[in-house]
């Protein structure tokens, strides 16, 4: 006896490359069985007209609360993982995210970065975008090359994460930029030994040489030759700038070489972070990266800057706050439209949103229960539809990329990210008896991203039911409110 079976969809596998009519059978949060006349169940939901895929798996989200699960889940996300950043200590942030209870399943890399504001400044401070920024008030951590003995505390610190079950070492490298080179080496090095992947913000943004993109996109692939390591980039639109097609062209013949190195992009030309990064300090800000500091917008009130003088007095006052940066401008400049798609259809990439916190009119991360949202709740639109916004113009629209392939990037090609290492991930991201009931069923037709910059918290459309270990949590288009089913995502803990 099953517990539901999905009658009459669109079943769509990018594993086995299997898209036509099915049912699929789902029993103890598992999927059962895929075809016709399954067997009896408790439950039949008709989803003639559906697509019926595995829920998708995001990378990197910092968000990490039920608000931001929440919003997630209309975008078809069954899977929220915080890899770029990560957390320190690990155990610690697993055992808060289980007693919170969370919507989605749940997971994050062992934080670098706090290890090495621990390590060179004794801060404690919260695994956060936001905490990172406050911590930036004691710059040595920022700036300074670790000494031999700091160094040695940073690999023992993301040694213990990864042994609680880390799934691999975030490297917000850009936010530190005076960590030398032998410590990265060393933290590459150790992930190789695990078999753990980095997960790499590169340490330079900019159009022109020296400290350019290209120059970090290089040094990447000389860590992951020189180590072994699995170097995954980051947010590859953001990072690449106007400079993504050499990039793309780098990360192509390091690929052909063998070496392990992998993309993941957002579909938008703005990103986010904290006011406090030190590229935004720099005197020639406009000059290395195209655009004036009016690309810079605080995300709470939506104040552009005019100098960088306003600038400085904001990372003066509050360095965690979180602001938004449109580097490319999509909407007017068709070339910057092409420059995106470099980053965004790149053969075997990963689309991943990069979603911040929810955040309220006085800069506070808002982590309430309340749906919808609050209406003055901000965030990047990326956090409430990047996977729908992609599926929408990159698949329907535009016909870029087809349905599987599309999907692809959304549920197995994340999963195949990780499951070498995590051996969790190896039932997630498809479609067949044994993995884990994580299912998105949408209407291709209809699907679509209502978020943007004035209204970001509007929930996309089209995701009928969304179950995440079999219990739904979205139903008929409609939130389950109470639903808590997420689960951690965590490597084995060593003994």
């Amino acid at each position: 006896m099953h517990d539901l079976v999905l009658s009459g969809g669109r079943v769509v596998d990018p594993e086995s490359g299997f898209d036509g009519i099915a049912d699929l059978a789902l029993a103890d949060g598992k999927i059962a069985g895929i075809g016709r006349d399954l067997g009896p169940a408790r439950r039949v939901l008709p989803v003639d007209g559906l697509v019926v895929a595995p829920g998708f798996i995001d990378l990197h989200a910092h968000g990490q609360c039920v608000a931001a699960d929440r919003m997630q889940a209309f975008d078809g996300v069954t899977t929220s993982l915080e890899l770029e950043l990560g957390v320190w200590p690990v155990a610690r942030w697993y055992d808060e995210q289980a007693h919170a209870g969370r919507v989605l399943h749940y997971g994050a890399a062992t934080g670098w970065v706090f290890a090495r504001i621990a390590a060179m400044t004794a801060q404690q401070t919260e695994s956060s975008i936001a905490g990172m920024g406050r911590a930036m008030q004691d710059r040595r951590w920022a700036d300074h090359a670790a000494s031999a003995a700091e160094t040695a505390d940073i690999v023992a610190r993301v040694r213990a994460g990864l042994d609680q079950g880390g799934l691999g070492i975030g490297f917000p490298n850009a936010y530190a930029p005076g960590a030398g080179v032998k410590e990265l080496s060393e933290l590459c090095s150790l992930a190789a030994r695990v078999g753990t992947p980095t997960f790499t913000h590169v340490a330079y943004m900019s159009n022109i040489d020296p400290l350019s993109s290209v120059e970090a996109y290089t040094r990447l692939i000389g860590l992951a030759g020189s180590t072994g390591a699995h170097m995954h980039i980051c947010h590859f639109n953001s990072t690449s700038l106007q400079d993504v097609e050499r990039s793309a062209e780098l990360v192509r013949n390091a690929q052909a070489q063998g070496l392990k190195v992998t993309v993941e992009a957002y579909p938008y030309g703005t990103g986010s972070t904290v006011v406090g990064a030190v590229f935004f300090a720099d005197p020639a800000f406009p000059e290395r990266t195209g655009g004036g500091y009016a690309s810079v917008e605080t995300l709470a009130t939506g104040h552009r800057f005019a100098d960088r003088d306003e600038i400085l007095a904001a990372q003066e006052d509050d360095p965690g706050a979180l602001v938004l940066w449109h580097f490319l401008d999509t909407a007017a400049n068709e070339r910057h439209r092409a420059l995106l798609d470099v980053s965004v259809l790149f053969p075997g990439g990963a689309i991943a949103s990069d979603a911040v916190p929810w955040l309220m009119p006085d800069g506070t991360t808002y982590a309430g229960d309340a749906w919808p949202l609050p209406d003055e709740a901000v965030s990047h639109p990326r956090s409430s539809g990047t996977f729908t916004r992609f599926l929408r113009e990159w698949v329907r629209e535009r016909q870029a990329v087809s349905l599987i392939e599309g999907l692809a990037k959304c549920t197995l090609i994340p999963a195949q990210l990780l499951e070498a290492s995590t051996p969790a991930m190896r039932e997630k991201g498809r479609l067949k008896a044994g993995c884990d009931a994580d299912i998105v069923c949408f209407d291709l037709a209809t699907l679509t991203d209502r978020a943007d910059f004035r209204h970001p918290n509007r929930p996309s459309e089209g995701v009928r039911h969304l179950l995440v270990g079999g219990e739904a949590v979205i139903a008929d288009g409609a939130l389950v409110r109470e639903a808590r089913p997420g689960r951690p995502v965590r490597r084995p803990v060593a003994a």
